[in-house]
């Protein structure tokens, strides 16, 4: 049926309220798998060092009865160290934008504020997987884990180590990437339990993830696999697992969201978090000491701290793999 003319419709009514909701959704996840799970502790200084120390290889030990002692040699120590990174964020609102009502309250220092310390998190997760070398100077950068791992590793064809060099961290040099297999797994896991590693955590990209599922369903292990009921006449394929039980361990398998772009994704860690420590100098904080200079709020959430690898043989790595798609 025709409208009936002169109708007042919302296509051409003039003052009707926009409708906006108040409900604001981050869609961006906020884990960081690798820095939620290790201690947090106090660094006094930009460049903390401290020591690292191994067992002697086991070996014969017999002596003849009555035997005038002799004394081993005491070998020192490792010396090493890690220097803090500056991470930053911040904002400026204008003073008219913060106090009119606005859906949602985004651009609002509130807001803001907690928005952009969950952000520096992120941050700090991201420069504990990247593959970056400690720096010291003006600009310092945290040497992170790939540039730590030179004991338990497996590498594709052309890679090498970085390490502690000189005082410093090496990158890692990338070889040709290949797919996460079993024996891959297996294999870093086994140089871990040689070297007294207890590996409980996995933590790799959601492509690794997917693979590391994938081959939980091969002909070794497909039959220790099992269906869940969800009640009556359904039932639940699982097609995924979370837990490896080895023959080198039990370990937890976690996707990481950070390790979502290719430089991050080519990497997987095997970790006991009682060899690792993330070390404050100045703890996530707003700087309350921003000077107002004009007709606008502003704001610093900053913070600085380090990475600290107790004893790099307590972690591996599976390194150059294909970490976002079959062939990237």
């Amino acid at each position: 049926m025709a409208v009936i003319t002169n109708t007042v419709r919302t296509n051409n009514a003039v003052g009707n309220r926009e409708e906006l909701s108040d409900v604001v959704s981050r869609i961006t996840p906020e884990d960081t798998p690798i820095y939620s799970m290790i201690e947090k502790k106090k660094a006094k200084s930009v460049h903390p060092e401290w020591e690292t120390d191994d067992l002697a290889a086991a070996g014969d030990n017999a002596r003849e009865e009555g035997e005038e002692y002799d004394f081993d040699k005491v070998d020192p120590p490792a010396r090493v160290g890690n220097y803090t990174q500056i991470l930053r964020k911040s904002w400026i609102i204008s003073g008219t934008q913060e106090e009119v009502d606005e859906a949602g309250n985004v651009q609002k220092r509130k807001y803001q504020k907690a928005k952009k310390g969950v952000e520096i998190r992120k941050d700090t997760e991201f420069a504990i997987v990247a593959n970056q070398g400690s720096v010291g100077g003006a600009v310092r950068r945290m040497g992170g884990l790939p540039s730590w791992i030179t004991s338990n590793v497996s590498r594709g064809a052309g890679g090498a180590n970085g390490g502690f060099v000189g005082g410093f961290t090496v990158p890692a040099t990338n070889g040709t990437q290949r797919t996460f297999t079993k024996d891959i797994m297996d294999g870093v896991m086994q140089q871990g339990f040689n070297n007294g590693a207890k590996f409980r955590h996995l933590v790799g990209s959601a492509f690794v993830k997917s693979s590391f599922v994938k081959f939980m369903s091969d002909a070794n292990v497909a039959p220790f696999r099992y269906s869940v009921s969800e009640g009556g006449k359904r039932n639940t394929i699982v097609a995924t697992a979370d837990f490896y039980e080895g023959p080198f361990g039990k370990i937890l398998v976690h996707p990481s969201t950070i390790q979502s772009t290719p430089a991050l994704a080519r990497n997987a860690f095997f970790l006991d978090p009682d060899f690792l420590e993330f070390l404050w100098l100045r703890k996530i904080q707003e700087d309350q000491k921003v000077a107002k200079t004009g007709d606008a709020d502003k704001g610093v959430i900053i913070g600085e701290g380090t990475l600290k690898v107790l004893n790099e043989k307590g972690l591996g790595i599976a390194a150059d793999l294909f970490g976002i798609s079959a062939s990237q």
